[in-house]
């Protein structure tokens, strides 16, 4: 019998189908993955901007994890909008109950403009319970400044940050650059034993919105999958790679429009266009 890796993502819909589960669920499928979810919130979005978020009740939340664990059993979580301190809670009570091998976090805590998207209460839940029982936490620039209350600009102070961030909630952390200026971009991963600096060069496209997202459940499908942290990020920098660079010309909505989740295929079909 064929056996998939299994990934749960416990994410916000995104209507738009550019991030959140629905990005999430193309990530996985793309890397030979299944995927299940268990929704956290509703946003009302596209490419544009987002106009609304509407959580969904703590404990949903709760009871569609639960119904994944017990049948699915995943072989790795990626946990992203988490939205207000019940339904941190209520992740947290079912990531205690199950104890999954791999929970990979991607902090939705600050908007790309800088703005925080949630309460200080719910940045304190995410803090205090949320960070010492997941594996790998993924800020950008802003979130890690949130995490830690201090300024951060350059690689170093990367590096320094990854390093904090480990030693005080326990878990590994990869900083990414993406809010660096320059052609030249850099993540930093810390796992507790080693710094490891991930360079790529900017893929100059107005296709980015759900880069976060993308990575995160790569990196959660390929841990799934066995490869040890260091590799699963490295295999998923190469994938996001690729699905920026298919995906820089393309036009879907008006704004910033989505990556091209499947670059692995050889021959996609063109639509039909009338004469």
């Amino acid at each position: 019998m064929d056996k998939k890796v299994i990934v749960l993502s416990v994410a916000g819909s995104d209507c738009s189908a550019g991030a959140g589960v629905q990005a999430d669920i193309k990530t996985i499928s793309a890397l030979g993955g299944y995927a299940a979810t268990a929704i956290t919130a509703i946003t009302v979005q596209n490419t544009l901007g987002v106009q609304g978020v509407h959580p969904v009740e703590a404990g949903v939340v709760g009871r569609q994890m639960e119904a994944v664990m017990e049948d699915l059993k995943p072989d790795a979580i990626k946990i992203g909008m988490t939205g207000n301190v019940e339904i941190i809670n209520e992740i947290v009570r079912v990531l205690h109950q199950y104890s999954p091998r791999q929970v990979i976090f991607d902090p939705i805590m600050v908007s790309t403009s800088g703005h925080k998207l949630m309460t200080d209460e719910a940045v304190e839940a995410i803090c205090t319970k949320l960070l010492p029982v997941v594996s790998l936490v993924t800020p950008n620039l802003h979130e890690a400044e949130v995490l830690l209350q201090q300024p951060i600009h350059t690689v170093d102070d990367m590096e320094l940050a990854a390093h904090l961030v480990y030693e005080k909630y326990q878990c590994a952390c990869l900083v990414k650059g993406g809010h660096l200026t320059g052609n030249e971009m850099c993540d930093v991963l810390y796992d507790g034993h080693e710094l490891h600096l991930f360079g790529a060069r900017r893929i100059h496209t107005g296709n980015l919105h759900g880069t976060g997202c993308t990575l995160s459940s790569a990196i959660a499908t390929f841990l799934a999958q066995g490869f040890p942290l260091y590799e699963a990020v490295e295999l998923a920098k190469t994938y996001i790679t690729k699905a920026i660079e298919a995906g820089k010309d393309l036009h879907i909505g008006q704004g910033n429009g989505p990556l091209c989740h499947f670059p692995y295929l050889v021959n996609p079909v063109n639509p039909v266009t009338e004469e």
